[in-house]
């Protein structure tokens, strides 16, 4: 998980950010990214892809990740965004958000970004399957699922009627009778709807 780490640390790039976001796939809500920065030779043992990962060892990765780290920088593309600039744009730009709020604190020297590529500057390599390969990207992954699963909690309260704090958002079966039987809310995704609001409950 540290061999595209240490490489970079080697060749003198002493401040390498991880980047990667969560809720891609998502009928509702943001789409979250995150970049972290940390300190050169760490080995926080357990981190992987925040997918692969409970919930129970995600939140403990959160918190030891959050400690450790040298900065780290979240960002947000809401469901309107989504909407208007497409989910490739709008993932694209809640890393941008997420790079620039990390590099108020700290300007990393290379960015490790998960599959994607960051409107910045700053020299960075695009690593498939990066959060599998990668601890600075897992570590980022594990901070931006945990802080979507968060406000998940939050907008569930907002509203009940759709169990996003169950599903997080995803096109689970029941979300979709959810909004057959609703219709959509501001914070879906209309553009991931298709045919959903069209559909009658039995062809699901």
């Amino acid at each position: 998980m540290l061999d595209y780490e240490w490489d970079l640390w080697k060749s003198g790039k002493r401040l390498v950010a991880g980047i990667d976001e969560v809720g891609r796939g998502c009928l509702f809500g943001d789409v979250v990214a995150a970049a972290v920065v940390l300190p050169e030779g760490l080995e926080i043992e357990g981190v992987n892809d925040s997918k692969k990962l409970s919930e129970k060892k995600r939140d403990e990765l959160y918190d030891i990740i959050r400690d450790k780290a040298i900065a780290i920088g979240i960002g947000r593309a809401d469901a309107a965004t989504v909407d208007a600039i497409n989910i490739k744009q709008a993932a694209r730009l809640a890393m941008k958000r997420a790079l620039e709020e990390l590099s108020a604190t700290v300007e990393p020297d290379y960015l490790l970004v998960d599959a994607e590529k960051v409107d910045s500057p700053i020299r960075q390599l695009a690593v498939i399957h990066g959060d599998a390969l990668s601890q600075s990207i897992a570590a980022a992954s594990i901070i931006a699922k945990v802080t979507r699963d968060r406000l998940c909690l939050q907008w569930d309260m907002d509203y009940p009627e759709y169990g996003i704090a169950v599903h997080k958002g995803y096109a689970t079966k029941a979300h979709r009778e959810a909004i057959v039987q609703y219709g959509a809310s501001p914070m879906h995704r209309r553009s991931f709807l298709g045919g959903i609001l069209n559909e009658q409950l039995e062809l699901f």
